[in-house]
Parts: C-alpha cells; structure tokens; sequence
C-alpha cells in the first residue's frame, strides 16, 4: 500500500518579517526532502485579526518610541514558566481558530516558528497523538519558548541547547541546527538576479563594498546620518537595503543620485547575491538577518540595537566575536574604518563566524522532522 506523504502545519506570526522567513524555509526543505503537504498559518492574523493588527502597530511604535519600555518587558519576563498565569494568558489566544485548523487539515505535525503555543493544551484537550515542534528564531532564549509538552526544539547554538536544558527541557529533545533561512544562502550556483551586474555593478580594484539593511520596514535607526557620514569615506562602496520603507529610498536616491558608488534598493528576493557580493554588514540584529549574514560570513556590525531579543542577540555575537555593537554613529563610523583599515581584525571576525556557521539549518530541521515522522509511522504500524 502506498503511503501517503506527510502532512505538515507550520504556525508562525508577522511581527516582523523573520517569523515567517523562517517557516517558508522549513516549508521549502520539507516539500523538496520529503515531497511533504505543508501549509502556513499566521494564527494570530486568522483567529484574532483586529487584535493582531493593533498587536503589530504597537510592537512596531515600540521599536520606534519606547524601546526602553519593550525591552523592559521583555527582560522581566524572560525567565517566565509556560504554566503560570501570564504564559496561560499568552498561549491561550487562537486555539479555537487552531481546533478548526487541526480538524479540516489533520497534519501529522505542527511546527512553531513563533511563541505561540495554544496546541499543547488543545492537544491535550482534543486527545490527539500530534507531535508538536519548536523552531527559535533568536540567539536568546525567551521563556514563552519553553513548554513541557513541546516534543522537539530546534534551536540556533549549543549554547541555547545547554541554556534550555538548564531551564528544564530535557537534553535530547534540543536539536543545536542553527536558524533556518533561504537556502540560497548556501547554494553558491544560485543565480538569484537575471542581470546581475546591472543590479550589483562589478566591484573596483580596492574598494571596500558595505551593505546596510535597513530592515524588512526599513526602520534602522538613524540610517540617513549613517549614509551621510560612509558617503564620505574613500574607497568604499554602499549598497543599502531600505526594504517597504519607500519614502526612505525615495530620500536617498534624492540625495545620492549622483553618487557613483551607492545603490539603493527595495524590498528585494535577491539578499544572498547582495551578501556575496559585499565585505561586511551593517544590519538590524533579528535572529533571521544574523543568520544570513553568518552563512555569508559577513562580519556584522550592529546600531543602536532595540533592548530585547534584539539587543541580547547583538550581545552574544559581540562575546563571540563575530558581530560589533555602536551607539553611536561616531562609534559606528570608527569600527566601519578600523575593519576596513586593518584586514586581521576582519578576519578575526570571519573566524569567529565561522565557529557559529550551521550547515543548512533548513535541511538538518527537516530532515530530524521527517525521521521523527518515519518512527511515528513505524510505531503505529507495530502496536
């Protein structure tokens, strides 16, 4: 009898872009290592929409006006338990959207690529046999991650695998595959660009090429001071990543139009090439863009980081010794300078890159879920 091919639910949220980033990369390993039926749901945007949205416009202004007050909140409860009060509070919104979901598509497993994780209970609830998946897309372990009744987690390091153990979750159910993300990041053959160099002009002998991403809503801070003050710098090269944010590529392409070497750009498919194509990198600290800037090697410099997960990322790659942290645009002006002007301490910073590289997190991820998939099967089969 033929077996039929697994059936896959991914659950994420789109507070901001990395949660889903990290779900149509697991989605893509999964469909192409195991011919796989997956579907994505954004729970929050299904079972509570007008919730969700006024959820994002907060979480975005927050970033923006009171990131002392976020990161606040986030560093008290970072330590919380998934069955106190306020983690049952968390993990309760969405479950009858979620019930309905599991009914009509009966998956054979549910992934979360975000925290919210009203199935343990429903499974509970609704007497199900569903092994149930957590995918952290961080260096920093929140304790909403965390939950008792999570099967399987995957996360960035080995040492997230050894903290999670720490907080309670058994050794052996933590998986250290690192952050999945697009696997053109590794596929060096990839021709992400039709005319490539229309789009990233050939590079000049000596010339230095930084790229700036400005995030998927283009909101780094003080990114027009950061490209005044690198416009005047010899010998380098900008690509700037602006992404939704049009009126800041519409400011910059007004301001260096006539600039021979700074191109701005779009939201863009091709952010592999970019990275291929550039010496270091001055990003926002998402878990996601870290990821990627890692798998191209790309020493990283961080600005301003926002208190919380993305200032406590930022931390940990700088005691790695792969990332930088200015808080200052002087600051950031001066470590762009002293990696350009001193190669060993960009290749000092490419080793320790390297340290943190995980092959192919996407596939390792698939690839564990689908041998879990095979013993289910297996076990079913023999009882």
């Amino acid at each position: 009898m033929e077996v039929s091919a697994p059936k896959i639910l991914i659950l994420y949220a789109s507070y901001g872009e990395g949660h889903v980033q990290a779900a149509r990369a697991i989605m893509d390993s999964l469909r192409r290592l195991g011919h796989c039926e997956v579907q994505l749901l954004d729970l929050m945007a299904e079972s509570h929409p007008w919730l969700n949205g006024l959820t994002k416009f907060v979480y975005m202004q927050s970033f923006k006006t009171i990131p002392q007050l976020y990161g606040w909140v986030y560093n008290i409860t970072r330590g919380m338990q998934a069955k106190s009060a306020f983690g049952h509070v968390l993990h309760s919104f969405g479950m009858r959207q979620l019930a309905l979901t599991l009914k009509k598509e009966l998956p054979d497993l549910v992934i979360h690529t975000f925290p919210q994780l009203a199935l343990p209970a429903l499974r509970r609830k609704m007497g199900m046999n569903l092994p149930i998946v957590n995918v952290v897309t961080d260096f920093d372990l929140h304790g909403r991650w965390l939950h008792p009744d999570i099967d399987r987690y995957y996360v960035a390091t080995e040492d997230l695998q050894q903290e999670a153990a720490q907080r309670g979750i058994p050794i052996e159910r933590i998986a250290a595959t690192g952050i999945p993300i697009h696997a053109s990041f590794y596929n060096l053959s990839v021709n992400e660009v039709p005319d490539q160099q229309q789009v990233i002009p050939p590079l000049q002998t000596e010339t230095t090429t930084l790229l700036i991403m400005a995030g998927a809503y283009g909101v780094l801070s003080g990114i027009l001071d950061i490209c005044r003050h690198l416009s005047q710098l010899p010998q380098l090269r900008l690509l700037i990543v602006c992404g939704r944010n049009q009126q800041l590529k519409a400011e910059l392409d007004a301001l260096y139009a006539d600039h021979p070497d700074i191109y701005t750009y779009g939201f863009v498919d091709y952010v592999p090439a970019l990275m291929r194509a550039s010496n270091l990198v001055i990003t926002k600290p998402g878990g996601i863009t870290l990821s990627e800037s890692i798998a191209s090697g790309l020493p990283i410099l961080v600005f301003k980081p926002v208190p919380g997960q993305e200032l406590n990322n930022a931390l940990y790659l700088q005691q790695k010794g792969a990332a930088r942290i200015a808080r200052t645009t002087e600051e950031l002006i001066q470590h762009c300078m002293d990696l350009i002007s001193t190669p060993s301490l960009a290749k000092e910073m490419k080793q320790a890159i390297e340290l943190l590289r995980k092959p192919h997190p996407a596939d390792q991820i698939a690839e564990d879920i689908l041998l879990q998939l095979v013993d289910k099967r297996t076990s079913v089969r023999t009882n």
